[in-house]
């Protein structure tokens, strides 16, 4: 059971990382994340998942002592840049194949890197 809360805490802090991105970067995403946490917290009891119940009062425990529209507004920043350097890689790969001439090779890339700035614009978009 013990090897088992690393993951569920890595799922609601990716819960909360996809609702982030998403949201407006105010001080309300903090309230609103709080809320989200709490809910899930409600269900894991009903639901008797103590060890689920466990990892989430503790990402909310790590919600109120650290959510703030400053560290927002820096994880939506690297959450960008992360996004440019998978978009440049993207590209790059693109390139080679069009170097190779490979047209499948070439589709796949031009497909993925569609993928990867869709993203971007989302990101941009959201915040």
């Amino acid at each position: 059971m013990r090897h088992l809360l690393p993951s569920i805490l890595a799922a609601a802090l990716a819960t909360l990382s996809l609702s982030a991105a998403a949201q407006p970067i105010t001080s309300e995403s903090c309230n609103a994340k709080r809320e989200a946490i709490e809910r899930d917290i409600d269900a894991a009891k009903a639901k008797g998942q103590a060890q689920r119940v466990r990892g989430l009062e503790r990402a909310l425990s790590a919600n109120q002592r650290n959510c703030s529209p400053e560290r927002l507004q820096a994880d939506h920043r690297k959450r960008v840049q992360a996004q440019e350097r998978k978009v440049a890689e993207r590209q790059r790969e693109l390139a080679q194949a069009r170097e190779k001439g490979r047209a499948d090779k070439i589709a796949q890339r031009e497909s993925k890197l569609r993928e990867e700035e869709a993203e971007l614009e989302r990101l941009k978009a959201a915040h």
